[in-house]
């Protein structure tokens, strides 16, 4: 328990931190607007290219951690769509229900598993995300969209062009052609990397609205009682029907455990969705998952 505190304290702080430097008016909204794009078409996707580059990709020895990945995202997927249709959600809060049940903060999963599963347990989560990924930016981005005969096309292209997506994919093409980098083009790369997460995270908290909070009590308590209980239930199931061991169904439970992730807030601006809403998901999500994770764990595992 003191472990997860540990690992989820600084990430609160800054959220609590861009909250208060955006009340009190310390930074004007110029920056935060130009941070998140920065974050968003720069940073995030250097982080990401630099963590799936430079990890042992084997995908023989997780092919039934990937196939109860993509059974779970995708079938959850459908279901999320099949709720749209029938109650007519729009576009803009859909995209937001959809990245609040599918996506992950990678860098509380990768501290997690290092702590339950040492460096097996590394190397494992960071192929399983490496297909993660990329599956869970395509699917947030046609959230974010309606699939018609008439801008199929414009949907396609837009995720192409997507930077997160474009980062994993250069990124394993790196790994599999052991590929390398001038070494100041990646110790650049670097930094940038290291200025992504707690970026994002002063953009989510200069984005909370606590009367948000208040106003969709109900559709919070559902995203958060979806992701950090549902999801990993499933999980766990999924794995007990195609009979993983304790070490991967450990993995899998985990992630499917975690809060969404920070830059699911950057896509939502990007896309103009509801960010206030998102911004609200997440910060629950997170705080919650203290007590919720330790609970699973505790029960499942």
């Amino acid at each position: 328990m003191m472990n997860i505190l540990i690992a989820l304290f600084p990430l609160v702080s800054l959220i609590a931190v861009g909250c208060i430097l955006k009340k009190t008016r310390f930074l004007t909204d110029g920056f935060w607007g130009n941070s998140e794009k920065l974050n968003y078409y720069v940073l995030f996707p250097a982080l990401l290219f630099l963590n799936i580059s430079k990890v042992e990709l084997n995908l023989d020895t997780v092919s039934s951690l990937i196939m109860v990945l993509g059974v779970v995202t995708i079938g959850v997927a459908i279901f999320l769509w099949s709720l749209k249709k029938y109650y007519q959600t729009p576009i803009t809060r859909f995209g937001v229900y959809v990245q609040s049940q599918l996506r992950f903060n990678t860098y509380i999963g990768l501290s997690l598993v290092a702590m339950l599963s040492g460096t097996k347990g590394m190397q494992m989560f960071s192929m399983l995300i490496a297909v993660a990924i990329p599956l869970v930016n395509i699917i947030s981005v046609l959230s974010f969209s309606t699939v018609n005969a008439e801008n199929l096309r414009k949907t396609c292209f837009a995720i192409l062009k997507n930077p997160l997506i474009l980062g994993c994919v250069v990124g394993v093409i790196f790994n599999f052609l052991n590929l390398n980098l001038f070494e100041g083009i990646e110790r650049l790369l670097g930094l940038f990397a290291a200025m992504s997460l707690p970026l994002g995270l002063l953009s989510v908290g200069a984005a909370l609205q606590f009367n948000q909070i208040k106003t969709d009590i109900k559709r919070l308590s559902l995203n958060v009682f979806g992701r950090l209980l549902m999801m990993p239930l499933l999980a766990f199931f999924t794995c007990y029907c195609f009979g993983l061991n304790q070490f991967e169904t450990t993995i899998l439970v985990t992630y499917f455990a975690l809060p969404t992730a920070s830059a699911s807030y950057i896509l939502t601006k990007v896309y103009a969705g509801d960010d206030r809403l998102m911004a609200a998901v997440i910060s629950l999500q997170t705080v919650f998952f203290i007590v919720t994770y330790p609970v699973l764990v505790e029960i499942l595992l």
